[in-house]
């Protein structure tokens, strides 16, 4: 086997990592593949580690144990995060996103990739700790944010409809009620999309009185499967009290009015830098 320059295989090893967030590889895996001791390897993954806390693009963890390895994580630091957030909230606040009825137009931002990313990796960041197996979201427009993500905790994505199809096999189905309008709305997702006893994080693009959060909370638990999380991007302020309790959002809405075309909207605090918001 032709011997790889120690230049070449560091581009290898940051080319499967980038594309593998959350991936778990064993040393022997990499070994195996550049055809040379995992000690190499070691030092190649530590150098590689120094250049990404340097320029800020990421860190790497050490899983150890007989089934251990190296995970890459790219996280944003404090100051890339919250560009971002100012980013994201000035586009946001632009007043010809207010449509009739006071509703804030918002997929412009939801189907773009590279946004989309970004705030998967924020979610991703924030948790981290919770160890998802599976990230959840309710059609449509939250199905971008999950994936993006999903993609970061290299685990599947969940997406649970409005009706049931017969492309999904036996179904678990609920009712709620709408918590702004009072309607009886129907949720189903597949048996086999969620293993029992699995952890779930639910993400969705936006968020009033929380009934539509709750929904997906009660559906999870209908499956036997536990909710370590719920993530919104948007939040409104009003009403504080919301059906689902304990989500973490990146903004609050504090006021929107189509007549004047004012938008008040503010980044929220992380919640393990803040106290709940009252």
């Amino acid at each position: 086997m032709v011997k790889i320059r120690r230049t070449n295989r560091l581009i290898g090893l940051i080319k499967i990592l980038s594309d593998h967030p959350g991936r778990l590889f064993p040393l022997s895996q990499f070994a195996e593949y550049f055809g040379t001791a995992k000690s190499t390897v070691s030092e190649d993954i530590l150098s590689i580690r120094e250049a990404l806390e340097d320029f800020k693009l990421g860190t790497i963890e050490t899983v150890t144990g007989a089934a251990g390895g190296i995970k890459f994580w790219p996280f944003p630091n404090e100051i890339q995060e919250n560009q971002v957030l100012q980013d994201l909230a000035q586009r946001f606040s632009e007043a010809e996103r207010i449509l009739p009825g006071n509703y804030l137009y918002m997929s412009d931002v939801l189907y773009n990739p590279q946004l989309m990313r970004q705030v998967g990796e924020i979610f991703a960041r924030r948790f981290l700790n919770d160890k998802p197996d599976y990230v959840m979201t309710v059609e449509t427009k939250g199905i971008p944010l999950a994936i993006a993500t999903a993609q970061v905790f290299d685990v599947p994505v969940v997406v649970v409809r409005r009706e049931t199809r017969v492309t999904e096999g036996p179904t678990v189905n609920i009712n709620y009620v709408s918590g702004s309008n009072r309607r009886i709305s129907t949720m189903s997702v597949g048996k086999r999309s969620i293993a029992p006893n699995s952890r779930v994080l639910i993400v969705d693009d936006f968020m009033k009185a929380g009934a539509t959060a709750k929904a997906l909370v009660d559906l999870t638990k209908e499956i036997g499967a536990e909710v370590v999380g719920v993530g919104v991007v948007i939040a409104t302020a009003e009403p504080q009290k919301k059906l689902c309790d304990g989500y973490e959002t990146l903004f609050w809405l504090n006021e929107i009015e189509e007549e004047s075309g004012k938008i008040v909207l503010e980044i929220a605090q992380e919640k393990s830098k803040s106290k709940k918001r009252k």
